[in-house]
This record gives C-alpha cells, sequence and structure tokens, in this order.
C-alpha cells in the first residue's frame, strides 16, 4: 500500500531567490506499508524544472503500489516524485531488516556534519543585519543573482567577518557580470561560487578563468549530467530531488568522484524528513547545504537536531 498527500509547512521568514519569493515549503509525502511496516519519504516538487505539487501526486499514484527500487528507477525520471518513493523504499527497508539505512547502502556510520546556513535575497543593509544575527556559524551561503550584487556581498562580509562563505547565483548572472564579479568574491574571502550562469547557457565557462570553484546546481541532475560539465565545471551539488532518490545519488557521488569533480550536496527548503538521507549522501562532501529545516517556523516530530557541531544523523523515528 502507497499513501501520498501533500503538507505544507510555513516558513520562519520570506525566504527569496533571483527567481521570486516563498512563505512556506509546500511538500509532497509518501508512506510505503508493506507487512505491518512504514517507510517514509518526502520531496519538494521545483517550478524550475517543471513540477508542482499535483504533478508529483499524479506521477505516484500511477505506480503500483508493490514496485521496489530498481524497477522504479525506470518507471519514473529523476525528479522530486521518484525521489520521495525512493527515501520511502529505503526507510521501509531499514526497518524491514531491523539495520539503519547507512549499512545497507554500505556506507560508514554517519557523523555530525557542519552544514552552510543561508540568507535570502534582499537589500544589502538588511543582508548584512542578517549576516550580523548569524555571524557565529561556521558557514553562510548568500543567495544573488542580480546587477546589483556587489553592494551585498560587501554588506555581508562586513555583518560577518569571520565566516566562511559561499555563493548562489541560482543561474541569475551573465558571463560578463560574472567575469567582473569574481576578483571581488576573491577579495572578498568567498570559497565557492554555485550556478552562476542559466543552465543550457554556461558554455561561456570553459572559456574564463575560474580563480575559485565554480559548482554546477541547475546544471547537473544525475550520471546522465556529468559529460556535460567537463571543462566548466569544479563542483557540482548534489540534491535528492534532482537525482530522483538516494538509489541515484549515490551512484551519481560514485561517478563525479571518479571523473574528478568535488562534492557539495544541498537541499530544497523542505523539513528533517527530506533531509535525512541527504545526511547519509553527505558524509565526507567538502560543502554540505542542508539547512532546509533551519528555515522552517515547524518542523515534524521527530526532527534532525542541529547544534555546534552540525547536523546530526536521523534518529530511526525520523527515517532509515
Amino acid at each position: 500500500m502507497m499513501r501520498v498527500r501533500a503538507e505544507t509547512f510555513p516558513l520562519a521568514e520570506t525566504f527569496t531567490i533571483s527567481r521570486g519569493a516563498k512563505t512556506e515549503a509546500r511538500v509532497v509525502t509518501v508512506e510505503v506499508s508493506r507487512h505491518g511496516i512504514i517507510g517514509r519519504g518526502e520531496c519538494v516538487p521545483y517550478a524550475r524544472y517543471g513540477e508542482s505539487v499535483e504533478s508529483v501526486m499524479a506521477q505516484l499514484e500511477g505506480l503500483p503500489a508493490d514496485i521496489d527500487r530498481e524497477t522504479l528507477q525506470q518507471a519514473l525520471p529523476a525528479g522530486a516524485a521518484r525521489n520521495a518513493l525512493d527515501c520511502a523504499l529505503w526507510d521501509w527497508a531499514a526497518k524491514q531488516a531491523g539495520r539503519p539505512a547507512w549499512l545497507l547502502a554500505g556506507l560508514p556510520e554517519p557523523r555530525p556534519l557542519i552544514t552552510a546556513f543561508t540568507l535570502s535575497l534582499d537589500t544589502p543593509e538588511r543582508m548584512r543585519a542578517a549576516a550580523a544575527r548569524h555571524a557565529t556559524r561556521p558557514l553562510l551561503k548568500i543567495k544573488l543573482g542580480s546587477p546589483d550584487d556587489m553592494a551585498r556581498l560587501e554588506a555581508v562580509r562586513a555583518g560577518a567577518p569571520a565566516a566562511s562563505i559561499i555563493v548562489d547565483a541560482n543561474e541569475g548572472w551573465t558571463a560578463e557580470l560574472y567575469a567582473d564579479l569574481a576578483p571581488h568574491l576573491l577579495r572578498l574571502g568567498v570559497a565557492m561560487v554555485e550556478q552562476p550562469l542559466p543552465a543550457g547557457e554556461d558554455a561561456a565557462l570553459a572559456e574564463m578563468p575560474r580563480p575559485l570553484p565554480v559548482c554546477a546546481d541547475e546544471s547537473c541532475h544525475d550520471r546522465s549530467s556529468l559529460p556535460t560539465l567537463r571543462g566548466k565545471y569544479d563542483m557540482i551539488n548534489i540534491k535528492l530531488d534532482k537525482t530522483g532518490g538516494l538509489t541515484e545519488a549515490l551512484a551519481l557521488r560514485a561517478d563525479a568522484l571518479s571523473a574528478g569533480y568535488r562534492l557539495m550536496v544541498g537541499c530544497m527548503v523542505g523539513t528533517s524528513l527530506a533531509m535525512a538521507p541527504a545526511v547519509l549522501l553527505a558524509q565526507g562532501a567538502e560543502v554540505v547545504d542542508l539547512d532546509g529545516p533551519l528555515l522552517l517556523a515547524r518542523d515534524r516530530t521527530p526532527a534532525l537536531r542541529y547544534d555546534a557541531d552540525g547536523v546530526h544523523p536521523p534518529v530511526a523515528g525520523l527515517w532509515g
């Protein structure tokens, strides 16, 4: 038996990127019930990839209730719908076996991970104030993606002079604008820039100097993306909602490492249920960005634990 439902979680504050703003996280939750055991998974449909809560639910409701993970990889394309069900099947398998998901996946026992905390796009004054409020966090991620970003960069660095900073342009820059900004990113101590140019229009990156690492996000979905990234990117951002679940994400991670890419593991704005399998995936990643629950006004119970050591592995009552 499979149950699919839509849920809404309000955000603590309006979250803004170059493509728009949101005040709530709309997610799809999947529960797989077999032999008295229930496995759960969550996805965050993303309009940028042509997804909606309604389209994802329609994809899932058309599947056989007894589908397995191997068959699922062919039944649905990479994306949010497959992610929710794939992770629910991992959770079910762990509970059915009485063994943690990391052990079933052949992974080392997970440990807490330092995660980035994201500052959404705003005026320089408000971004400086937000940076100051979170200045003690070890890693800040700044949402940018407009021609007026220089003032925002300066403001955030002034508000959090000791924090490490990574920047996400969400496809919002042109090649010319990024070339102008790159030296200033270095001057301000930015460690990495994520998706500076639109996916499909990023060929210019192969011809430009890359004085700091460039990470593919919207340009990288699953293993089929890797050949298109060669010469343009130094890192890839693996997100479960893009890969279509933990099964493909683990395979993408292995292939990316073999191809020489550095790794980031990120997330959409979702609850602890969406982040939990990503904590396993993110072990050993150079950059971890699993702060979705920190942006919510309320989370699931039980939730992931966040403290000075970072985000902790999930308890069995949550997932895996």
